[in-house]
């Protein structure tokens, strides 16, 4: 059994397929990855984020908003989960990763939300989520994907992860992709 662990909350622009994503099945990009379906900031540099790189609580994103001049209209909260290990392409081995323990972390488990699958993220920095094979590099195109362009069971998301040639620079995280109900004061 594998083992996910809370990892934070992120506000996103999604967006809608790509016309270069030839894939009829794929609406829209709930990638973790920022590169196609933005986040609502350029948000690291306000240090507000966990060790994790996400955020505790969409309260937390929302008073940074707030306290900035940002709006979040539009935008999508999503909460996500990763799995413990990440896949190590020169090892060819699942491996432990560490978070930045110097970032406080309590992050809040939402009360409504609605698993959507998985997204493989290449994280060669070891920070915050760099880019998706399956919406960047357009692997979406060749593997079974649902309507929002993630893998529909974990099982499928390590196997993919352990195929992936020449995509992006690994390693390559798992994470478990919901959906949020935002705050009403959001």
């Amino acid at each position: 059994m594998s083992v996910v662990i809370p990892v934070g909350y992120m506000y996103k622009k999604v967006c809608r397929s790509p016309k270069w994503l030839k894939s009829v099945q794929i609406t829209d990009i709930y990638s973790v990855s920022p590169c196609i379906s933005e986040d609502f900031a350029d948000w690291i540099n306000y240090w507000k984020h966990n060790e994790y790189w996400f955020f505790d609580s969409p309260e937390v994103i929302e008073q940074l908003a707030k306290d900035n001049g940002l709006s979040l209209e539009g935008m999508r909260l999503f909460f996500y989960l990763a799995y413990e290990k990440q896949w190590d392409e020169e090892a060819r081995r699942w491996m432990p990763y560490f978070p930045e323990k110097s970032f406080p972390t309590n992050v809040v488990a939402p009360i409504n939300s609605r698993r959507e699958g998985y997204d493989i993220i290449s994280f060669c920095c070891q920070t915050s989520a760099e880019c998706s094979p399956l919406s960047c590099n357009r692997m979406a195109e060749k593997v079974d994907v649902n309507k929002h362009c993630l893998v529909r069971t974990f099982e499928d998301a390590k196997h993919l992860a352990e195929t992936f040639n020449n995509c992006e620079p690994g390693p390559y995280r798992i994470f478990e992709v919901h959906t949020v109900k935002p705050n009403p004061a959001a």
